[in-house]
């Protein structure tokens, strides 16, 4: 186990620039709730519910940056009318899972948690990766996560901090894109090819820093060396002091099903030194848990 002999000092001002680093750069994106135009497109399916739908983005309309909203704020940003809004948050409301304050801005409770804790309590990944997990941050003494690719994002399914790493606002359930993660890389490597154009082909580039790859040639070259290396660094490409190493997760099939990263802050760990501190770590645990994994 790696020992770092810090001053109460040193380890203070360490702890608190890591967490200013993460508070900031680990706000998870918004969940983009589905476009009218989507929903309206499957209208033509005689099987398809549109207040579902609606209901369901009115759910998603909802963000760690914007925990309360009004009709109006919630039609703006789903798309859908007022009207429809105003309805599926009173049903919402009459069920539990929203409420409204004084000012009628609306807010989920903690109802909601129950649409996600069947699949957490059920899902192998998050059962069996969470104590690796937590042995991991121990053993590294950094904070490590667990992820899965879902659609252009990926999405924490368990996390571990270390004293050294607090972040509160990196929660599981969180999503963040893909292309500027470690974790999401190394997913994005391991796509077939086909797959792998249709992402590079629609996804919508942003620069979080001036070292984001916003170029689908570019990142496709970075994941040709991942898929050959086996691991991926995103080093300051979400926000610039953090520094992240991923490996793949694989199934007993072989099938590569999720990753694990470690996240360090980038004026303590160089670059070049990621691998030897980290990577044989991150495999023992990605080999142990995929291990318990049938495909």
């Amino acid at each position: 186990m790696r020992r770092i002999a810090l001053t109460d000092k040193v380890d203070s001002a360490t702890a608190a620039t890591t967490r200013r680093a993460e508070a900031t750069s680990l706000q998870t994106p918004p969940l983009a709730a589905p476009p009218t135009a989507d929903i309206e497109q499957a209208e033509d399916d005689r099987e398809f519910v549109t207040s579902l739908a609606r209901g369901l983005a009115v759910i998603l309309a909802f963000s760690q940056q914007k925990r309360r909203l009004s009709i109006a704020q919630v039609s703006h940003r789903t798309g859908i009318p007022r009207a429809s809004v105003r309805r599926s948050l009173h049903t919402l409301a009459r069920l539990g899972f929203v409420a409204a304050d004084e000012g009628r801005n609306f807010y989920l409770r903690p109802k909601i948690l129950s649409l996600g804790h069947t699949y957490l309590s059920a899902t192998p990944l998050s059962l069996f990766g969470q104590p690796i997990l937590d042995r991991l941050s121990e053993l590294l003494n950094e904070a490590c996560s667990l992820a899965i690719l879902d659609g252009d994002d990926i999405v924490y399914l368990a996390r571990s901090t270390s004293s050294r790493i607090m972040s509160p606002s990196l929660n599981v359930g969180s999503r963040l894109p893909a292309y500027c993660t470690s974790i999401g890389l190394v997913l994005l490597a391991h796509l077939p090819e086909d797959e792998l154009e249709a992402y590079l082909a629609r996804v919508k580039f942003q620069a979080f820093t001036e070292w984001t790859v916003t170029s689908p040639k570019k990142l496709a070259q970075i994941l040709k060396t991942i898929r050959q290396s086996g691991y991926a660094i995103a080093d300051q490409q979400i926000e610039i002091g953090l520094r992240t190493l991923a490996v793949p997760v694989r199934d007993t099939s072989g099938a590569v099903v999720a990753g694990i990263n470690v996240i360090v802050q980038a004026g303590r760990v160089p670059n070049r030194d990621m691998p030897t501190q980290f990577l044989m770590a991150l495999q023992r645990a990605a080999r142990e848990l995929g291990a318990m994994l049938a495909p």
